[in-house]
């Protein structure tokens, strides 16, 4: 095969190599997102993603900048892939996730992956987190099967735009322990003008209930505050967009259950693409957020998490450094 995952490490030399990788075969046709490209990505053809058979990563990083359960006490091992099958102008990974032109990131061995998770793991961290993994579907089945076959059981975290297909995720009932999966939008002209995708809405709308069918509503942690299993679905409140974030909470509600966890994130801040934009070119208003949050009260909502609206100053990654959010 054509992709990189040349391994040099003593550990892996009794494992079933073969098996560990046989999930990138799909890569020869793939359609492992929505977009169902059918590109040759082992022969070196690229999709929409513009994304190979390698292990492309943005960074491989402790990060504390999570949900509390998600973080404990030592953070979560986040594996922030790059490129993405989405085109989010406001993209706040805009640096290693952009699908054209350069980005910041590394091809890895498969070996160097593992070892730089397993240094994180040995620091006390017990979750390892797969970030825009929608477009890497095959590589995060590797990544698992090698961590397990190496003597690790982490929990894994599934950390998503959510635009993912339906058999995508069911495919991961029994391997990812948490679903952190982000609910964009349900209007299909947003979907469309501010991430290059018109069929969003149905497509996160059908893979997050597979996801509630998986968890339910309740989440379980362990003794040292660490979530073990469960969902938790993030929605990130847009500047002029306040009644895309109403039918969001409404769509949950009557769809789902208000016993569902949900982060209400305020982190919202514009990139140089969007300077300019009527609405995506400001930060959130107090006013607009307080709607927000009136209406997930309103609504029967009581599990989750909220933030300052002094957040856009603290969620603001730079990965040209080894820790793209302590810098």
């Amino acid at each position: 095969m054509g992709h990189n995952v040349t391994q040099n490490s003593k550990s892996i030399a009794s494992m079933n190599l073969d098996a560990i990788l046989k999930p990138l075969e799909a890569l020869a046709d793939c359609t492992c997102c929505p977009r169902n490209c059918h590109a040759d990505r082992l022969g070196g053809k690229f999709g929409y993603c513009n994304s190979g058979a390698g292990f492309s990563i943005g960074s491989i990083c402790a990060h504390r900048g999570e949900e509390p359960v998600i973080v404990g006490q030592h953070g979560i091992c986040n594996i922030f892939f790059s490129r993405c099958n989405m085109g989010c102008i406001y993209c706040q990974n805009w640096q290693i996730s952009r699908t054209r032109g350069t980005v910041l990131d590394q091809t890895m061995t498969l070996d160097q992956v593992c070892n730089e998770i397993e240094v994180i793991l040995d620091s006390g961290v017990k979750t390892v987190g797969f970030v825009s993994p929608s477009h890497f579907i095959p590589q995060v089945h590797v990544i698992m099967n090698a961590l397990l076959a190496r003597g690790r059981n982490p929990v894994f975290v599934f950390n998503t735009s959510s635009y993912d297909k339906l058999d995508t995720i069911k495919a991961l009932d029994g391997k990812i322990a948490v679903y952190l999966p982000d609910l964009k939008y349900l209007d299909e002209q947003m979907g469309r003008e501010t991430s290059d995708t018109p069929d969003y809405p149905e497509i996160a709308k059908a893979a997050i209930k597979e996801m509630f069918y998986q968890k339910g509503s309740n989440i379980f942690i362990d003794d040292d505050g660490y979530i073990e299993s469960g969902l938790i679905i993030r929605h990130l409140v847009l500047p002029g967009r306040v009644s895309n974030s109403l039918a969001i909470l409404r769509w949950i509600a009557e769809e789902l259950s208000p016993g569902v966890h949900l982060s209400l994130m305020s982190q919202y801040h514009p990139t140089a693409r969007v300077i300019g934009h009527p609405d995506l070119g400001r930060t959130l208003l107090p006013e607009e957020y307080e709607e927000v949050l009136a209406e997930f009260e309103r609504l029967g909502f009581y599990r989750g998490w909220t933030q300052e609206l002094s957040s856009p100053t603290n969620y603001r990654p730079d990965f040209n450094f080894d820790h793209p959010f302590e810098h």
